[in-house]
């Protein structure tokens, strides 16, 4: 595609302030239904954002080989994952999908091939938190997904290439978790905050002075770092989206972070805010 056909897609979306970019933790999919310190955490988050044109979200929970990017015009409310309450599986989130902004996703990420996808829908990684940020759903909402065969400095590079979204109204959302092991959740203190093991509180505090300090190298070589970190992060699915969000900083801008608490010993639900 050339540059002409490139501006022409991107047009079609007006001209805005730089809009920020978020990570959001988003835990446990029984936030979605339930009310505690962390859902008011991205109500509040959303108070500080002009309201968006459109979303683009890269979720942990769409972890792909290659790159795809939904682009129905009205996605499915995706209940990936079992054993919750009824209740949970009742929620929808009736966003429509803007399959002009999965045309010009595909287009600012060229040369990689991006797979225009028509069967994803949202899964809960997206719907979970953006139904506290906006629950009207009144928002056009896409997701790219994350090709797990490439390594974090690739999706780092990635995703500055969708930076000119930002100066369209496009708010671009990770949605993960950075300390995340699930097979070492203390599920008798599932909802005991500020409690981590030893490894994730170390975890923890190194990498937010990683972020504070803009220090995203050893972030980039997460898997090469101490063991508290490789333990925090025994899969990339839930901390590639941070990177994401990384990606899209520029020099001039501030870092913040909120939700900024441990959970149920091996989780924590720390949140990101550039911009």
């Amino acid at each position: 595609m050339n540059l002409n056909q490139l501006d022409t897609l991107i047009s079609q979306f007006p001209l805005t302030e730089k809009m920020p970019v978020l990570f959001l933790g988003h835990g446990s999919p029984m936030n979605a239904i339930e009310e505690n310190q962390f859902v008011a955490g991205f109500r509040n988050i959303a108070k500080t954002i002009t309201k968006p044109n459109a979303i683009l979200c890269v979720s942990a929970h769409w972890y792909t080989k290659g790159t795809k990017v939904t682009a129905m015009k009205f996605p499915s409310t995706i209940h990936d994952f079992g054993g919750f309450p009824e209740a949970l599986y009742q929620v929808q989130y009736n966003a429509v999908g803007s399959p002009e902004l999965a045309e010009t996703t595909k287009a600012l990420l060229e040369p990689v091939n991006v797979d225009l996808d028509h069967q994803w829908g949202l899964d809960h990684g997206a719907w979970s938190v953006l139904k506290h940020l906006y629950p009207n759903a009144d928002i056009p909402v896409i997701q790219l997904s994350i090709d797990y065969t490439k390594p974090a400095e690739y999706h780092f590079e990635l995703a500055k290439k969708l930076q000119s979204l930002r100066n369209r109204g496009i708010l671009i959302v990770g949605s993960g978790n950075i300390v995340h092991n699930l097979g070492m959740v203390d599920f008798a203190n599932i909802n005991k905050v500020d409690y981590g093991y030893d490894w994730a509180i170390e975890a923890h505090e190194t990498i937010n002075n990683y972020l504070l300090e803009t220090n995203y190298k050893p972030l980039l070589s997460y898997e090469k770092q101490s063991k508290a970190i490789q333990q925090a992060i025994p899969t990339p699915d839930h901390f590639l989206p941070l990177i994401y969000t990384l990606g899209l900083q520029q020099p001039s801008e501030s870092l913040s972070l909120f939700n900024n608490h441990l959970l149920a010993g091996s989780l924590n639900m720390t949140s990101v805010k550039i911009g």
